[in-house]
């Protein structure tokens, strides 16, 4: 470890034992979660089964009394409680995924920068198609699924909603510049922010926040199936379920309309397109 015009340099060999062991902790602590996870929907499932038979027990009866008013009232809020409680540990859950995927991103661009790799690994610009188009489709898969709370509006740069001023492009942030690029180093005086996208951070679920995506129609930036260019796009279909993608009609002068059939994009690779006219 040493630093050099105020600038700390770590080695990488340091940067992997530090993460690993915060993975290892990280990875007890989400096992114990998961167990708890189980243990509060048991609980949760016996109480969901008593309402289910005060109701059927209430259809044989034909009446509703005030004591089984009473009755249910209890198991409904009980119910409720337990609901939150789960949800609460799957909150936590996934922000130590979050913690888990960013530190293992950190080591991997740490590592990169540091010059690991050796002389004999193929350079990125070289990777052979079919694996780059393979890491593409795992990005997209593995984008995160925004889960606010309830009434909380979604943050920047989930699905299609824009960064905010605020927002500075980070290094191991994926970003659009007409190309699909990953930033390793970004300097905020010679980088041009208008010229460069950040990709959605999170997917927007089409259930709870479709404000937060595209809507029919909108002209957008999207990534062509089996490249790893951006280009413009109308968009055909939303998304409906969390896990589809959208449809989108890419501009084609060799189609009679103008526009090619509807293809599938993920929502990682859909951002906003600031030109309104067709060219």
């Amino acid at each position: 470890m040493g630093s050099s015009n105020g600038v700390l340099c770590v080695s990488p060999e340091g940067v992997d034992m530090s993460a690993d062991t915060k993975i290892a902790e990280l990875l007890t602590e989400l096992h114990q979660l998961i167990k708890q996870t189980q243990e509060e929907r048991s609980r949760s499932e016996h109480n969901l089964l008593n309402i289910q038979k005060t109701h059927e027990r209430m259809q044989t009866e034909n009446k509703t009394s005030p004591y089984y008013r009473t009755k249910l009232r209890g198991l409904y809020t009980t119910a409720k409680a337990d609901a939150e409680a789960e949800c609460s540990i799957l909150r936590h859950a996934l922000d130590k995924i979050a913690e888990i995927k960013s530190l293992l991103e950190e080591r991997r661009i740490a590592a990169k920068m540091a010059g690991v790799y050796s002389d004999s690994d193929p350079p990125r610009k070289t990777m052979r198609r079919g694996v780059l188009m393979t890491l593409l489709q795992q990005s997209a898969m593995t984008l995160p699924l925004w889960i606010g709370k309830p009434g909380e509006s979604p943050p920047p740069l989930c699905g299609a909603t824009p960064a905010s001023k605020h927002t500075h492009t980070h290094t191991h942030t994926h970003t659009h510049t007409h190309t699909e690029a990953e930033v390793v180093s970004y300097n905020h005086s010679t980088n041009n922010r208008r010229r460069i996208i950040p990709l959605p951070q999170w997917k927007a679920n089409p259930e709870t926040d479709p404000e937060a995506l595209f809507s029919k129609d909108q002209l957008v930036l999207a990534l062509y199936p089996q490249t790893t260019c951006f280009y413009r796009a109308l968009i055909h279909t939303p998304p409906h379920r969390p896990q589809d993608d959208y449809s989108v009609l890419f501009e084609d002068t060799s189609y009679a309309d103008g526009y090619s059939p509807p293809l599938n994009v993920a929502q990682r690779y859909v951002v906003a397109c600031k030109e309104n006219k067709k060219k």
